[in-house]
Order: C-alpha cells, then structure tokens, then sequence
C-alpha cells in the first residue's frame, strides 16, 4: 500500500537541501563505538563489518543490518545515528561495507554497485549460521535501500529478514541518474562523482584494471556524470554491457510485486537525488510492501524538533518501530 507520512520538518529546516546535509553538520564528530571484524569470501575478497557489540553464538537479540549508500561507510553520520538507535533499543546493530568502501580496496577488480545482492545474501548465510536463533531485520540507505529490495523481491520467502526499512531508494536508477544532472541537484552528482573518482584511484593503485575497463589513470578525471562513470567503470566490471543495461537490471522498482516480508520504503517528494519516476504505482507493490511519502525530508534527511539547531532524527524512531512492531509478531 501506499500511505502517507506523518513526518513533519523542523520549522527552521524545511528547505530540501537544509534537510539533506543537516545531519553531516550537525553530527560530523558523532560518537559511535563498534568493533570491527572482516569476513573472507569464497573468491579471495573479503567484507568488513562493524559491531555495535559483538554477539554470543546463543543469542537471542535481534540483529540488525545496516546498508549505507553511495561511497558511505561506518564514517556517514545517518549510519552512526542508526547504529546507536539500535544499540538504545537492545538490539545488535551490523553495518555492512560494501565491497571497496571504509577506505580499504578490495582485493578484486569488481566493487559494489546498485544492484549487488550476492554479498548481502553471503552475509545473511553467515550470520544465520553463527547466531542461529537470532532474528534479522535491515535498515538501508539510498543505494543500500535500493539492493534491499531488489534483494528481498529476488528471494522472496527465503529473504532471511523478518523485516526490512529502505530509505530513500533510487528504484529507477536511470531516471535518477537523469535527474541529478539537472538544476540545483548537480551539485549532489559532483560531490558523489569526486568520491568515486578518489575510490577508484586508491583501488588503481593497488588492483590491475586493465583488462577490464579501457580508460586509462590519467583519463579518469574526464568522466563529468555519473552515467559516463557507470558506462564506462560500473558496468564493464560487473559483467553488464553499458549503463542502461546495469539501470535496467538493477533497479528495485521491478522486484517490489516479488517481496514476501514486511517492507517499508521511505519516500520524500522533495529529495533532491530521486526522481519521481522513482515512485511505483500501487499494482507493482506486494501486499507486504508498505511506500511512505512525505512531501518533505530530503535525501536521507527527516529532520524534526522545535528548538533550533537541535535535530531530531525522525528516521531512526520510524525504522526501529516498524521493525519492533513485526518482530513481535514473527
């Protein structure tokens, strides 16, 4: 179904981009502890993980995947914020880094993209294996949010999360990529072209790419979009024939009718990174989707409170209820 939200922006933040980057101001030094832990994979690369605890092998605590988007990582405020929710509620909080970032390459040529669920799901297999009476349930930013519900449509009533929160995900990844290229959203395309552009340069300088994209190191910086970037670096690593075909295949907005577990997606009308072509109609969604919108809040934002300069994170109270209402009821 789709319903409308009940989030409400803080009267002295209700500007679309004030929304956006609040929380990169206001909780740049946000404390966090985790311990971390790296996972070694069939294929010789690894995943990094971090803790809000370290769990027992007979837990009975939930826990909760966290997913970050585009080029984030433990470091992005919204994931910190998160995590210490769910370390305040009693649960366990895991944020997943994605293959290439947390600053550390990979060992191999390909990364992470929109549509990567392999290593979410190797990470499920995992943790079901170790803490095997623990339930699982994920809260996913933006690209993140994206591969949780392609993840979730692709398995259906095997998808190990009894619940599962995707915030502000591009469902329509060329659309979106259109869209960020337009007005005042450029600026947002610069910011996240920089950081991949200095990702892939960290990674150049230790794995051999060569053989799989045909620019070289010193013709990166000419990539302006990122559609080029993804035409010419995401899609000739990860096996797709250019970028409209890695759109195609890997946007969420086409697994929604599959999904068997309780999904909420978080949807503003004014955010910045999505289009509207992002928004599905009521027939592409199963009958355990949920679609909010709002029509404030930004990329990741979802401000609240009434006294200035002090905000009130509206996306970790939603998220940790709508999990904690289906867990009770698993």
């Amino acid at each position: 179904m789709i319903i409308e939200s009940r989030f409400k922006p803080a009267w002295w933040l209700k500007n679309r981009h004030f929304q956006t980057g609040w929380q990169k101001i206001e909780r740049k030094n946000l404390p966090c502890p985790t311990l971390s832990e790296r996972i070694e994979l069939p294929d010789q690369d690894f995943l990094d993980i971090h803790w809000t605890e370290k769990p027992n092998f007979d837990t009975t605590k939930p826990i909760v995947v966290v997913l970050h988007g585009l080029e984030g990582s433990i470091k992005s405020a919204y994931a910190r914020g998160m995590l210490n929710a769910i370390r305040q509620k009693g649960w366990i909080g895991l944020l997943l880094h994605f293959r290439s970032c947390g600053g550390v390459p990979n060992r191999l040529p390909r990364a992470y993209h929109s549509g990567e669920t392999t290593d979410l799901a190797y990470l499920c297999q995992w943790l079901k294996e170790r803490y095997a009476h623990a339930p699982l349930a994920c809260i996913s930013f933006s690209l993140g949010a994206n591969v949780l519900c392609k993840f979730a449509g692709e398995s259906g009533q095997q998808n190990p999360f009894e619940a599962g929160v995707a915030i502000c995900p591009p469902l329509d990844l060329a659309a979106c990529c259109r869209h960020i290229q337009k007005g005042t959203s450029k600026v947002y395309q610069k910011y996240l072209l920089d950081m991949m552009l200095d990702n892939l340069a960290r990674k150049m300088q230790r794995v051999n790419l060569n053989n799989h994209i045909k620019l070289k190191a010193d013709e990166f910086r000419k990539i302006k979009t990122l559609w080029q970037f993804d035409d010419l670096v995401t899609a000739p690593l990860h096996g797709f024939f250019n970028a409209a075909d890695y759109y195609q295949k890997s946007s969420g907005r086409q697994f929604l009718r599959h999904i068997e577990k309780p999904t909420l997606i978080i949807h503003s009308n004014d955010d910045p990174f999505l289009s509207p072509k992002s928004i599905p109609q009521r027939d592409e969604l199963s009958h355990r989707v949920t679609f909010e919108m709002s029509e404030k809040g930004g990329h990741v934002g979802y401000v609240s409170g009434s006294i200035p300069f002090k905000g009130e994170y509206w996306l970790e109270k939603r998220s940790i209820n709508y999990i904690e209402n289906h867990l009770q009821y698993r």
